[in-house]
């Protein structure tokens, strides 16, 4: 074992301070802390390239006295913690005395500070062991500039971000202090450009509206609920405009930014049963407790907690979102203006397709020449099937087939929803629908005979609005029209990509994102083109969608962008295939027909045609059957009629 040493001063200070000084996003939570303590209701945040070259927070709280200003700066120097006792009555944000001495330690600062009592300001250099102290002209209040983050241990610049992933940090800490202190306004100065601003007219509708957008603004409810001496207040949203990420859940425990499994736990629980699987509630929550009943003390950044009694904390929570819940109308307006989407169609007239009328003889003859497209005829005659009678003299004939990709397909008779015909067999003449695609397609006869399990299949139904019901010859197949829809998409994405032609979006689909997903999304830009999105930076934290593929057209495009954003925001962001495959994944979720929505029979049967002309089709994405099969013995059997 070494010689055991007595670390120096400067050492020692470097290492406390990586404790609390992890990035700039660290540096601003601190100061922005300090000052809300310090009773500012105007705080001014400006940094510049991502907060490591240049930090500023101007504040109008009650400033520093002169004698203390050097102090300040001292490790565990504070004015919040005299004696033991006060660690169980913590009260403000800061109180370990640590922030000012561990930012010193690692960056260069000034600080320009004056009180209400002093007719001068005072002005306090510190760069590394130099100080330097001397009168100056300033308002009441405090303002801290910080320069050359790390400047001193260059070994920790290397885990440091790109400048836009550490300004975006910086902006989710101001977020998180806005949405806490309503009362303060806060404006936010990236590169010189206004990113952030709220009135602090200490109404917290005001506050979310600026941070999280309008969306949830307009879509909020009020939560105010006491159980003891508990209380939970805030917003929380409406369960139709649930994300598919927890990025906006907002948890605050005595106006302090916290993580907490107990709280995340209980808000979604208070949502069962009104939301969707796989969604969940935005929420700006504050609980309020006694001082004792939670340690703050756990984490350097004071970011988790402790409570004395997990389960008052999540029932306070549960019930309080609950009877908010239950004292609203939760129920989605449809608008005039929300067309149901057909996913066979993307645009759809008023009136019908056009028809044609034929009579029996020339539907044969039809038929006949789309089975054998080089003016052979390979079908012979139609007669009807023993027991049914033939189709009268006129059959009405649909002449164009909805196309999975937009508008019509060019196929020019579409199967008409009759008693099925069968061809009359005759053994030289006949060659089969699966030998004519293989001379078409110039493919195997195996494969072709793989793929064939949904040719000549009889539509019988649709069962719950979900499930496609065929008769093929002693079998009854269920089809679960969204995973074989789904499939289908994925297939052709991955295939072929989103590659191509873009259609302009009449009206251009802004999102609001945090600022974490709004760094991911725009330094992937180009993989969200792949994936069929051209987005742009809207200011704030806000995207927008101009140009969508056209396979994406009548989806949720909003719904997809945030999903996107959350993967994007929660892993490695480089271009890796797994994450275009994630991403193509959801697209054909999104832009698939859904389940418990009754599709006319003309798409179902286009479905089942595309069924029938796919490859690797026996399942979806997410590993579920597309359909399974229950043979007439089967059936029989469980109705006794085998004796």
């Amino acid at each position: 074992m070494g010689k055991i040493n007595v670390l120096e001063k400067q050492v020692a200070e470097l290492i406390a301070a990586g404790e609390v000084v992890e990035r700039p996003a660290s540096i601003v939570k601190e100061l922005v802390e300090n000052s809300i303590d310090a009773g500012a209701k105007n705080i001014t945040v400006e940094i510049k390239g991502g907060g490591v070259q240049y930090i500023r927070v101007t504040d109008n709280g009650s400033g520093i006295e002169r004698e203390d200003v050097a102090n300040a700066f001292l490790r565990h120097a504070t004015s919040k913690v005299r004696v033991e006792e006060d660690l169980g009555n913590i009260r403000t944000m800061g109180f370990r005395g640590e922030a000012l001495a561990s930012i010193a330690a690692m960056c260069r600062v000034d600080l320009l500070t004056r009180t209400q009592a002093d007719v001068t300001g005072t002005l306090y250099r510190i760069d590394g062991e130099e100080t330097y102290l001397d009168d100056a002209g300033c308002p009441v209040g405090t303002t801290i500039t910080v320069r050359d983050v790390f400047y001193n241990t260059p070994a920790r610049m290397k885990f440091l971000k790109k400048d836009v992933s550490e300004g975006n940090s910086v902006a989710a800490a101001i977020e998180k202090a806005a949405l806490a202190y309503p009362q303060v306004a806060f404006k936010f100065l990236r590169d010189g450009m206004v990113k952030l601003q709220t009135p602090g007219d200490g109404k917290l509708l005001s506050a979310v509206r600026c941070v999280l957008g309008k969306e949830f603004a307009d879509n909020a409810i009020h939560v105010s609920y006491m159980e003891g001496i508990n209380r939970v207040d805030g917003l929380i949203c409406k369960p139709s405009i649930a994300r598919s990420s927890r990025s906006m859940q907002n948890f605050f425990i005595n106006c302090r930014y916290v993580r907490s499994k107990t709280c995340m736990a209980a808000l979604e629980e208070s949502y069962r049963n009104s939301i969707m699987v796989g969604r969940f509630p935005s929420c700006v929550l504050n609980v309020t407790i006694p001082p004792y009943a939670v340690d703050v003390n756990v984490h350097p950044a004071k970011i988790e907690v402790r409570f004395a009694d997990e389960r008052s904390i999540f029932n306070l929570i549960y019930y309080g979102c609950k009877t908010a819940l239950g004292t609203q109308d939760i129920q989605p307006q449809i608008k005039a203006d929300e067309l149901k989407y057909n996913p066979f169609v993307a645009e759809q007239g008023k009136t019908a397709p056009e028809q044609q009328r034929l009579s029996a003889v020339e539907y044969r003859r039809a038929v006949s020449q789309l089975a054998a497209p080089t003016g052979k005829t390979s079908s012979p005659p139609l007669k009807a099937r023993e027991g049914i009678s033939t189709p009268s003299e006129e059959v009405a004939v649909q002449v164009k087939s909805p196309g999975i990709s937009g508008g019509y397909a060019d196929i020019p008779v579409y199967r008409p929803m009759m008693p099925v015909l069968e061809r009359e067999i005759e053994k030289e003449a006949v060659t089969s629908p699966i030998e004519l695609r293989c001379q078409r397609e110039d493919i195997p006869p195996q494969k072709a005979y793989a793929q064939n399990m949904y040719e000549n299949a009889r539509l019988v139904g649709e069962l719950f609005g979900t499930y496609i019901v065929l008769e093929h010859e002693d079998e009854m197949i269920l089809v679960d029209k969204h995973a074989a829809h789904e499939r289908i998409l994925f297939n052709q994405l991955k295939k072929s990509g989103i590659e191509g032609d873009r259609q302009l979006l009449i009206t251009p689909i802004s999102v609001q994102l945090s600022a974490q997903e709004h760094a991911a999304v725009l330094s992937n830009d180009k993989l969200l083109h792949e994936a069929g999105l051209t987005v742009e930076d809207f200011g704030g934290n806000t995207v927008v969608v101009r140009e969508v593929a056209p396979v994406l057209i009548g989806t949720d495009i909003k719904d997809i962008v945030v999903e996107f954003a959350g993967k994007l925001a929660g892993g490695n962001t480089q271009l890796f295939s797994k994450e275009l495959e994630e991403m193509y994944h959801t697209i054909a979720c999104r832009a698939a027909v859904k389940a418990h929505d009754k599709t006319p029979a003309p798409h179902l049967e286009e479905l089942i045609r595309l069924l029938e002309e796919g490859e690797d089709l026996k399942h979806c994405p997410h590993g579920r059957p597309i359909s399974i099969r229950m043979s007439r013995h089967e059936i029989e059997k469980k109705f006794g009629r085998l004796g």
